[in-house]
């Protein structure tokens, strides 16, 4: 859509990726954090280093329209946008590669394709965007498959039609982010959905691992704007009732929201719309005490408020990214139906009561223009957009950047913090990286947090992706052992799955399980990420 050139190995475009002053500026500050870092700048190998072998599965004549073979193609499908993966693609290490890449343009190629694919055997990966984190787009399908076919959805990117009076729109399923917006706003409409990876993720993608916008409180994650789904599986169409609501039995679209393609494949969903915004508010506050930070927080969640930024971070993820030496509130209101003055106002006065300050005087707008924001939250917000960027410029020098993140209730939060810091700094003193944790709040909520922690840490160059997994694995097992959940809205691919496995109730699992039998018979679909096919071994 933009005209620049998606990388293949990296987040986003080449065209943006970290360079000149800018790329001074990191190494600047990364040397301040993380004195005696080698910070010797490691380049993508050629694409005909990887020796990617001939496609082992020839497509029907049916479908050779929209059918790739091509190994850029096939490689850039061959991995998702974590750490794990970047660096991997930088050390010319991606064994699992598809076969094919396939872009149906109507929901009877999807249906063709998946005939296909059950009556040879070959594996299927629902692909969107590509910017999975947790491993859920990698073709690690285990033994027993002919090929692997990753099918890429986004020819299927159009808002089909729109419902003025109930505010929804039917929508389909391979539309990205920008797409989406620029189709809706000439009505006054907005999904109002901003994941970090909006520029690069689908709607698919955000419906299939239940992913959450940017947004903290109050219709946060894709389910609250959800009304209905349209799925292709192997074993027929599933399109679920258009209701606001309904108490009928569990839902159907629960099922299919967060199954990471592994029951079927989204094809289209009518969502739940709201009227651009026009009144905004936003303030930057600081705190002393962190935990003052996080007594505001909790405050603020019960309040009933409902503010649309609620980000605490903590003093060294300030420090990061805000260069502030406190703890850092980015508090921020919105509305299309009136000002948000008093919001705001209520909002400081419970910051005050907590020992928070003002870094400086609230900010209002009256405008449905999103470029009139200034201020310190919207220096925030640009360096959000830009993470992915300086996380792949600094893993390219060999360091150690990875976020994970997770929810709890508001009493476990201080053993939680504690028990990943505990696990994080063990675990890199073990696998000899030198490095920092940090936490923000993403999502709030009136009974607890969604902490998103980061790690940065300066690795040894060709042995990162192993430090990496030692410290995942330690984390991953703190969060579990406290009673949070291994993911918040990452969902679970392939990374997460020893985690889910055990949060996951066993009896839960073997409902699952038996479901995915029904829908795919011949357990074609995603294996590995979320559940496994039956009678099949896991990969």
């Amino acid at each position: 859509m933009s005209g620049k050139t998606r990388s293949w190995w990296g987040w986003g475009n080449v065209e943006d990726a970290v360079r000149g002053h800018e790329r001074e500026e990191l190494d600047r500050r990364t040397a301040h954090l993380l004195p005696g870092a080698d910070l010797t700048v490691h380049e993508a190998p050629p694409i005909e280093s990887f020796g990617v072998g001939a496609s082992r599965v020839e497509a029907p004549a049916a479908l050779a329209s929209i059918v790739s073979a091509d190994v850029r193609d096939r490689l850039a499908h061959s991995h998702g946008q974590a750490f794990r993966d970047v660096v991997r693609a930088l050390l010319g290490r991606l064994p699992h590669v598809p076969d094919l890449v396939v872009r149906p343009t109507s929901e009877g190629e999807v249906g063709h394709v998946l005939d296909w694919c059950s009556d040879a055997g070959i594996a299927v990966i629902p692909f969107g965007g590509g910017s999975s984190v947790v491993g859920g787009v990698e073709p690690r399908v285990g033994g027993g498959y002919a090929g692997v076919v990753s099918l890429d959805l986004t020819s299927m990117n159009q808002v089909l039609e729109v419902d003025t009076g109930s505010r929804a729109a039917l929508v389909e399923a391979g539309t990205f982010g920008p797409h989406l917006e620029q189709q809706l706003k000439p009505r006054g409409y907005t999904l109002r959905f901003f994941p970090q990876s909006f520029e690069f993720s689908t709607l698919g993608g955000w419906l299939a691992t239940r992913a959450g916008g940017h947004f903290a409180t109050h219709l946060t994650h894709i389910d609250d704007l959800t009304e209905s789904l349209r799925v292709i599986t192997p074993s027929g169409v599933v399109s679920t009732r258009r209701l606001p609501g309904s108490g009928a039995g569990p839902s159907p679209d629960r099922l299919f929201l967060g199954s990471e393609g592994s029951l079927g494949v989204i094809t289209q969903a009518w969502v739940r719309l709201q009227d651009r915004p026009r009144w905004r508010a936003g303030a930057s506050v600081g705190f002393a005490e962190y935990d003052n930070g996080v007594q505001a927080v909790r405050a603020l969640s019960q309040s009933g408020l409902n503010p649309a930024n609620c980000r605490l971070l903590d003093p060294m993820e300030a420090l990061i990214n805000a260069g502030s030496s406190t703890a850092v509130l980015v508090l921020g209101f919105e509305s299309a139906d009136h000002p948000v003055n008093v919001g705001m106002e209520r909002a400081l006065e419970l910051c005050r009561d907590h020992g928070g300050t003002l870094n400086e005087s609230p900010r209002y707008t009256d405008s449905a223009d999103q470029a009139a924001r200034t201020g310190a939250a919207d220096t925030w917000r640009s360096s959000f957009v830009r993470m992915p960027y300086l996380r792949d410029a600094l893993a390219a020098q060999g360091m150690i950047v990875e976020t994970f993140e997770t929810a709890c209730t508001w009493d476990r939060f201080d053993s939680l913090r504690a028990a990943v810091n505990n696990a994080a700094q063990d675990a890199m003193r073990q696998v000899g990286a030198m490095g920092v944790v940090t936490c923000r709040f993403t999502h709030v909520y009136p009974d607890g947090p969604a902490p998103y922690f980061g790690i940065y840490a300066a690795g040894q160059w060709g042995k990162t992706v192993e430090q990496w997994d030692e410290i995942k694995a330690a984390v991953s097992q703190a969060l579990i052992s406290t009673g949070a959940t291994i993911t918040h809205h990452h969902a679970v691919g392939r990374d997460h799955r020893p985690w889910y496995d055990q949060q996951r109730p066993d009896l839960f699992a073997s409902a699952l399980q038996a479901g995915k039998a029904v829908l795919d018979p011949a357990g074609i679909l995603n294996p590995g990420a979320v559940i496994d096919p039956l009678n099949r071994p896991r990969p």
